[in-house]
């Protein structure tokens, strides 16, 4: 049966060992019972040594960490929960430098152990569209406009080379951010048909595409580009503030962070936020539970 823990300290003394913790693994993995990762079949027998398991069916012998983001891995699991309760616990995550400080292992294993865990972290489908008071906008992230010529920035090239992030935020409820191509009308409002429930109200700012969700939701916006922020109930606090975490976090913690991977930086900050309210522990058992599927180094860097 897999524990609770309120605290990292709480969590290395109740996982002292390797055993402990591919225990407290295997108890989340096979919560519904044993299967193999092969071919499913649910004939699984288990060898003495309490690691390695074989299928009634296919005949080939695994561990708990076959068809996982564990897969082949050297690192013992015990520092991988270590390295989840660092990456799912700090707001803004935890950058490959110090985590190989923290658990004692090269910078480069570092950079591929967070990336295999925002790999965990992905989103693929939603179970429910956003529903409610619905906040959308877009972010740009990459270089500083300051930083360009000033020709480059009177000629509006200032955005040119960033990287457009959508987000949408139901009011006490989940976010939902993605990058996407450009901030024309057919992107933001199919994102936003993707999304979030017709008749839900959506709140945005004056940016001239948004116009075209009246009819199907209920729109308004506050025009930002006069200075106003808030009419009445009507606002996009909610999302400005996470792109400020987001900014923060890409600043401050990690500095630089290329557009090839920078979806998986997105994903690791949603799959936090909307899990916001859960204890400590209770993040890394959710993020356990969801670690099916490898990620090769190869893959990751081609």
């Amino acid at each position: 049966m897999f524990q609770h823990f309120d605290s990292l300290f709480e969590m290395m003394d109740a996982i002292p060992d390797e055993q402990a913790a591919i225990d407290h693994f295997r108890a989340i993995r096979w919560k519904n019972g044993a299967y193999c990762p092969h071919c499913g079949s649910v004939k699984v027998y288990h060898f003495k040594d309490n690691r390695t398991h074989k299928c009634g069916d296919c005949r080939k012998r695994f561990s708990i960490k076959v068809g996982t983001i564990f897969e082949d891995t050297k690192i013992p699991l015990r520092k991988w929960m270590m390295a989840i309760w660092l990456i799912t616990s700090h707001k803004k995550g935890v950058a490959s430098t110090q985590l190989a400080k923290d658990i004692k292992v090269t910078q480069k294993t570092a950079w591929f152990m967070l990336h295999r865990l925002r790999h965990a972290a992905r989103t693929t489908s939603f179970n429910r569209p956003l529903t409610g008071t619905i906040e959308a906008d877009e972010a740009f992230v990459g270089g500083k406009g300051r930083n360009m010529k000033a020709k480059d920035r009177r000629a509006g090239k200032a955005y040119n080379n960033k990287t457009v992030v959508m987000g949408m935020i139901e009011r006490g409820g989940e976010l939902r951010a993605k990058i996407v191509p450009d901030t024309t009308g057919p992107v933001l409002q199919q994102q936003i048909a993707l999304n979030v429930k017709p008749g839900s109200a959506v709140y945005t700012d004056d940016w001239r595409p948004y116009r075209a969700l009246r009819g199907i939701w209920k729109h308004d916006y506050v025009k930002h580009s006069t200075g106003e922020y808030r009419k009445g109930d009507t606002h996009t606090n909610s999302i400005e503030s996470v792109w400020a975490l987001l900014k923060r976090q890409i600043i401050g913690i990690h500095h630089w962070v290329s557009p090839k991977h920078l979806d998986r930086y997105i994903s690791e900050m949603t799959w936090r936020f909307n899990r916001r309210d859960f204890f400590e522990g209770q993040r890394l058992n959710a993020l356990l539970a969801q670690t099916e599927g490898r990620l090769t180094y190869k893959a990751l860097i081609a």
